[in-house]
């Protein structure tokens, strides 16, 4: 990159500031993503996030600002400061690490930084400070390494490795064994990638529930979009508009767009939902009944655990006949904390809403029925077993989506619960699918058989 001879940090300056101040020689600037993106890594910068994933369709950029410009802005602002980048080759880990040293070279001397003249290899190289910046390809070796930062840039190169469960486990052991051990206490990771199956690392680390921050940009926006785009809007317009990513996705064909594009590794012709079709209203709209169904878990989340949620939708038929997710509720939380988010939910949604409860086999179940009921005295109560598979309950709310029936109201769940049903039924999880089957259950009037019900403190 070619810039003003002294481009120094100045006292304020933002990682966005510098990287502006840095493409302008080349006529380029931050589009509206590249400047959300750059917030994210200014806040790893800055120590309000340890843990950022990045998920972005190809051609977006992100290397350039994720594996370029915020690795030269962290050693120019710690003098000892140390990077380790991988990406899937070594070739292209070479190719970073040039261009974030050439950074350096041209940026350096504003903020005093010089490169050590005995270590300026690509991919990696010294400053006369002690920082260090080492770059390799995934599985490369990394003894005698430390790093307080380290920026995982695609770590897979194909569908076929992708595909591959060896390689996938092989990446997996390497991340947590080899690359992982190389942090500082106090180190930060950022991983920017597209995604290429449900498997991988992504899906992995998002199933690890250990505290990684996620911005998913998507080619096309989906509900509840990061930066608030329309559904359907473009990502970067001004490089690659609707017409041109339409064109894309007839090219690659239906997996490859969910995956890589969308950021979504499962297709929603494999899915039982096609979410595709669910729309989302901005306002409540008029109901002539409405229920509040809950699936129910009691194990509290904890480092190395992902249990399953207590999720309680609340979904209204409207004036017209259509149905609409009012609102979702979920928590991970032991049995006393999920009989809490229960009863104070019921109160918030008045009785005018009935609440409805999966009973387990046994007289376990019964019992916990029983104690449940209880505590929502003057409350309409519908209890009744899980019968059939996840699947077959959910049939009739995957058929209502398909005609085009439901719809959600806007909200901060929206993605979460949006989410799980693209995913059904190979997700990991399917608490709110389950909790939407039985809502459905109690607006169609399941025959009094199947079910039981309470009202009590009349």
């Amino acid at each position: 990159m070619s810039g003003a001879p002294d481009l120094c940090i100045r006292v304020g300056m933002t990682l966005q500031d510098w990287a502006g101040q840095v493409l302008a020689p080349l006529g380029q600037s931050p589009a509206r993503h590249h400047a959300r993106l750059l917030r994210e890594l200014g806040r790893v910068a800055d120590g309000g996030c340890d843990r950022l994933m990045v998920l972005m369709p190809p051609g977006s950029a992100k290397s350039t600002y994720a594996s370029v410009i915020f690795p030269a802005w962290w050693l120019l602002r710690r003098p000892r400061g140390s990077v380790v980048a991988a990406c899937h080759t070594d070739s292209l880990a070479a190719h970073f690490g040039r261009r974030v040293r050439g950074l350096l070279l041209e940026h350096g001397a504003g903020a005093g930084v010089k490169l050590a003249r005995d270590d300026r290899a690509a991919g990696r190289f010294a400053t006369t400070e002690g920082a260090n910046y080492f770059s390799t390809g995934v599985r490369g070796p990394l003894m005698g390494r430390r790093a307080d930062l380290i920026v995982i840039d695609d770590p897979i190169k194909s569908q076929a490795e992708a595909d591959n469960a060896q390689m996938r486990d092989g990446l997996w052991d390497w991340f947590r064994a080899d690359l992982t051990t190389r942090l500082t206490p106090t180190g930060r990771i950022v991983l920017v990638m597209t995604r290429w199956h449900e498997d991988d690392l992504a899906g992995r680390l998002l199933a690890s529930g250990d505290g990684w921050e996620t911005l998913c940009l998507p080619a096309l926006a989906e509900a509840d979009d990061a930066l608030g785009r329309e559904v359907g809007d473009p990502l970067w317009p001004e490089w690659e508009d609707a017409a041109a990513l339409a064109r894309r996705q007839l090219a690659v064909g239906p997996r490859a767009w969910a995956a890589l594009y969308q950021q979504r590794p499962r297709t929603e012709a494999d899915a039982l939902f096609q979410v595709g079709r669910i729309g989302v209203r901005d306002a409540v709209p008029p109901c002539r009944r409405e229920v509040r169904a809950w699936d129910l878990a009691a194990t509290a989340a904890s480092a190395g655990r992902d249990p399953d949620w207590t999720a309680g939708v609340r979904l209204g038929r409207t004036d017209a006949g259509g149905l609409v997710v009012l609102d979702v509720q979920r928590m991970r939380g032991g049995p006393m904390e999920v009989a809490e988010l229960i009863v104070q939910t019921a109160r918030l949604d008045g009785r005018g809403v009935s609440v409805g409860l999966p009973q387990d086999p046994g007289q376990a179940g019964k019992q916990q029925v029983a104690w449940l009921t209880g505590l929502l005295a003057g409350f309409r109560v519908v209890a009744s077993p899980e019968t059939g598979s996840k699947v077959t309950r959910a049939g009739a709310a995957a058929a209502q989506v398909a005609g085009g029936v439901l719809t959600v109201v806007r909200g901060g769940w929206n993605r979460a619960f949006l989410d799980e049903l693209r995913d059904f039924p190979a997700g990991r999880k399917d608490d709110q699918v389950d909790a939407l089957a039985r809502a459905l259950a109690m607006l169609a009037d399941v025959p009094a058989r199947r079910m039981q019900v309470a009202v009590m403190g009349r």
